[in-house]
């Protein structure tokens, strides 16, 4: 069963502008209502709410249905009312004639856009300047080659006390600098290779099992992070104003749209965390007043900041964080405002 990217997403947009209004706006009908192949968690919360952005608090009031992306097709939610609140429950439809079928497996209604972060969930990853110069580094190739790749071998400089057999090569990228204070936040250690260490020593020797890029003399290893991270979290907004910008968007794009991955200037220290969504905005200009009096001329119209889509952080460093754009209603554009909905 396919749902694509719509599917994946849509319940992002459950966290827009205003989401958190107090009272839900039930719809009186229907009664209840079957799951049908091609819903989405938006589609379905329109069913029962006039707001179908409310329903991540319908969710939270159904003790019920503990993880909303565990509804499968077919499955049938019953709406009623308990001491004052929306109460939905749900039946599974179960068939109890035995027989044998072939059919596609079912998916449940997914909750974030897998495929669109997947590579950035371990690599590249954002370190300091101390982590990054105090690792091992490419010192040179087995058979003499200038570059290396997957299936070579590689000499790296002082791996005599070796923590794991497997080794990720980084090399060094854009350092992040924050807009407002000119502070480097952190540097951005680009992925390049994975590699298997065959011998400690100085030099040791590693075997490249996979590479993204030409390895090269002087790129940089460091322990291999392969921990997976739970994608099945609720996109939630942050408990605590937070204001930021957009200082890079990875992978080599120059327009920034819905999909693309973007680094915002804030991180753990400041309180965000994997599932935070914030708004978009594009910062009003600063236009001249060809009309204002002469006492006003030359100050500049500061116009009003513009809401242009939402992020969702899945992977917060200390000082920077990796971000989706889950939504883009406006062009995007660097150093553009993030913000607390």
């Amino acid at each position: 069963m396919v749902f694509g990217k719509t599917v994946d997403f849509v319940f992002l947009l459950l966290f827009s502008v205003n989401i958190w209004a107090d009272t839900l706006q039930i719809n009186p009908n229907p009664d209840q209502y079957t799951v049908v192949k091609g819903d989405t968690l938006r589609g379905v919360s329109g069913q029962f709410l006039k707001n179908p952005r409310q329903g991540s608090k319908l969710w939270k009031n159904n003790p019920q249905i503990k993880n909303a992306h565990l509804i499968y097709p077919r499955d049938t939610l019953h709406s009623s009312m308990a001491d004052g609140k929306s109460r939905l429950s749900f039946s599974k439809n179960v068939k109890l004639k035995p027989r044998m079928r072939e059919s596609d497996i079912k998916e449940a209604i997914k909750m974030i856009p897998t495929d669109a972060i997947s590579q950035f969930l371990i690599s590249p990853k954002v370190v300091d300047s101390m982590e990054l110069s105090q690792s091992p580094y490419v010192v040179g190739f087995v058979e003499e080659h200038i570059i290396a790749g997957a299936g070579d071998k590689i000499y790296v400089k002082s791996i005599t006390a070796p923590k794991s057999f497997n080794y990720t090569i980084y090399r060094e990228g854009e350092v992040y600098v924050s807009p407002a204070t000119n502070e480097i936040l952190g540097y951005e250690a680009k992925y390049i290779a994975d590699t298997i260490l065959v011998k400690a020593g100085d030099p040791a020797t590693l075997s490249i099992i996979k590479s993204s890029r030409e390895v090269k003399k002087g790129d940089r290893l460091m322990v291999s992070d392969k921990a997976e991270m739970a994608l099945n979290f609720f996109p939630h907004s942050p408990e605590k104003q937070i204001i930021g910008s957009i200082i890079s968007v990875l992978n080599g794009v120059s327009q920034i749209g819905q999909y693309n991955i973007v680094v915002i200037d804030k991180g753990l220290a400041d309180g965000l965390r994997t599932g935070h969504v914030l708004n978009i905005y594009q910062r009003g200009e600063i236009i001249d007043d060809i009309y204002a009096t002469v006492d006003e001329k030359g100050r500049g119209v500061k116009l009003p900041n513009e809401l242009a889509g939402v992020v969702m952080v899945f992977r917060p460093f200390e000082r920077v964080s990796y971000a989706l754009v889950a939504e883009a209603t406006q062009a995007i554009h660097l150093l553009d405002m993030v913000q607390t909905p």
